[in-house]
């Protein structure tokens, strides 16, 4: 049996770590004092979140969707990374951090291929 390596390994990764991240201040965002406030960082954590999932597991299966998947995802990791690095809590802090990583390694994958 054939194991080789996904191509697309490094940002598979940086999509799920990035997904964890936005779940992770997602939930973090409900337990702010002013949750107004944290209304749009919420809403694009979900939406990150979402299609981060949906590029890895594309990326994995090698679908011929992959590259389109992952120009919408770098579009909206960044919108999300802009979003939180505007807020000082760490959660929004280490989000925003995965996020940029992330749409660059998507961004990167969605031009190579």
């Amino acid at each position: 049996m054939n194991h080789t390596k996904n191509p697309f390994v490094s940002c598979i990764e940086a999509c799920q770590a990035c997904a964890t991240a936005c779940n992770q201040c997602f939930a973090a965002c409900l337990q702010e004092e002013d949750v107004k406030m944290m209304a749009r960082c919420i809403a694009l954590d979900a939406d990150c979140a979402a299609i981060c999932g949906l590029a890895a597991d594309a990326m994995a299966r090698n679908s011929e969707h992959a590259a389109a998947i992952c120009a919408l995802c770098a579009q909206i990791c960044k919108a999300c990374g802009d979003e939180c690095s505007k807020h000082e809590a760490d959660h929004c802090k280490a989000c925003a951090k995965a996020c940029l990583k992330c749409a660059q390694e998507c961004d990167a994958m969605a031009r190579a291929a």
